[in-house]
């Protein structure tokens, strides 16, 4: 491989933010994925920190456990991280041939450079890679987990969002390559207000909203902003996988910076292990059986629960008696970790659905419930409800219209009893408060797909 390399860029921060010593790094990085204590996610991308190894080693080693399953067929690795001592406009790219750790030569993907050198707001920089920690420190962990991936090394400067989203769905490709954005969070704070902050930075990114993001919440935003609205565009889901900051790994609790590791899965493949589902369902049931006895939802002890069950997601809650509707009420925005809001909505469908009366206890031996976690809303462009339905997938897609300050929501479990297009389509429309038999060409459609799993399962 070196024979073919003429131009390397030697390593700037070995033996200051990770082990110099090829062994002694090779067992570090081993260590800190090997007690990770995840297992394998379908994820396209991760978001996993840059500081030196004993104070986020561990946190970076759960993203790249997640992902560990896919070594061998990851063959291109796209690395985004902020830049911390060069200040520039747009995203630098090396001209380096490869980039060298103690564990040998990581080759750069000059293909993938060039094609997204045609950009106006990215170009090759090597200033902006002096120096820089934010790329390097996650090359070994490359290295290890993809021993066959080349990779796209960015530093990102001052720029949009939309930058960064443009260069990534350039560079997108498919199951042989790996997004990898490197961010630390928050700095320098205290412990608890650390951990104050990361979460709430954590429940922006897990529900994909990058305005909300700044500087101070995370030092590699505007890759992750970007990274997000990717995450909008191609309907992916984000879970934090670990939440940690330097006092709970290697440091002072006075003064400390947050770390977090995160997981980007299709919405298709992403889902909750089976484990995770019976905990959802076994909270939704304690939750009835709460509500009917008093009246009001229990408390939720969020942080007793897995990481995925803390996530912040939107979910809806479908009662049935004997394969009747007896409740179904839900969430349109991503506000509440995942367990909290499967419990409120809960008891909203059994005590605050408008078309039926409050649960009994004589009922409850006989509810079934269904969970349903939402996918983002994705716009759709349509020339008329034609081809409106022309897009729509039976069984898959969920709709939200939107005329003239009148909604509503179906969810894909309505296809169960809605299969035809037109009539799915008309009968939203008269949930809405619409005719069903008038086309106004003001009407805004929003699909989003859904994870749904019941206590009726076997």
């Amino acid at each position: 491989m070196s024979n073919t390399m003429t131009h390397l860029r030697a390593p700037a921060v070995a033996g200051s933010f990770y082990p110099a010593d090829p062994a002694l790094l090779d067992r570090v990085v081993a260590e800190c994925v090997a007690g990770a204590g995840i297992g394998p996610v379908p994820a396209k991308a991760i978001i996993a920190p840059h500081a030196g190894y004993v104070y986020s080693g561990p946190i970076a080693g759960t993203a790249y456990a997640a992902v560990k399953h896919l070594g061998d067929r990851v063959t291109r690795v796209v690395l985004l991280g902020p830049a911390h001592r060069w200040p520039f406009r747009g995203l630098a790219a090396p001209s380096a041939d490869g980039l060298v750790t103690p564990l040998g030569v990581v080759r750069v993907d000059r293909a993938g450079l060039d094609a997204i050198l045609g950009l106006p707001d990215v170009q090759i920089l090597d200033d902006a890679f002096e120096g820089e920690h934010a790329l390097e420190v996650h090359l070994p962990f490359i290295q290890r987990t993809f021993p066959n991936a080349a990779v796209v090394p960015l530093v990102v400067g001052h720029c949009a969002p939309q930058t960064v989203d443009t260069v990534l769905e350039r560079l997108w490709g498919g199951p042989e390559t790996m997004i990898v954005v490197s961010s630390d969070l928050s700095h320098f704070h205290d412990y608890d207000t650390a951990r104050r902050l990361d979460l709430a930075a954590s429940q922006a990114i897990e529900a994909a909203e990058p305005e909300t993001l700044s500087g101070d919440a995370a030092c590699g935003f505007l890759p992750i902003s970007g990274l997000l609205l990717r995450a909008q565009a191609l309907d992916l889901r984000v879970t934090t996988r670990d939440l940690r900051n330097s006092g709970d790994t290697a440091g002072d609790k006075r003064r400390v910076v947050g770390y977090g590791a995160y997981t980007l899965e299709p919405a298709d493949t992403a889902r909750l292990t089976d484990a995770e589902r019976r905990q959802l369902l076994d909270a939704a049931h304690n939750a009835l059986e709460h509500v009917v006895r008093t009246g009001r939802p229990p408390e939720v002890a969020v942080e007793s629960f897995p990481m995925a069950l803390r996530a912040v997601r939107k979910t809806f809650v479908t009662l049935e008696i004997d394969g009747d509707l007896r409740g179904c009420i839900g969430s349109v925005q991503a506000a509440n970790p995942l367990v909290r809001d499967v419990v409120t909505n809960t008891w909203k469908s059994a005590m605050q659905d408008p078309r039926f009366g409050p649960l009994t206890a004589a009922e409850l031996p006989k509810v079934a419930i269904t969970v349903s976690i939402l996918s983002h809303n994705r716009p759709m462009a349509f020339s008329d409800e034609a081809d409106l339905l022309r897009q729509l997938r039976p069984g898959v897609d969920g709709l939200i219209l939107q005329d003239r300050g009148r909604g509503a929501l179906f969810l894909p479990k309505v296809w169960d009893v809605l299969p035809d297009k037109h009539l799915f389509l008309r009968h939203l429309k008269a949930k809405a408060g619409l005719d069903p038999d008038v086309e106004t060409g003001t009407m805004n459609a929003f699909c989003f797909t859904a994870e749904t799993f019941g206590t009726d399962e076997p």
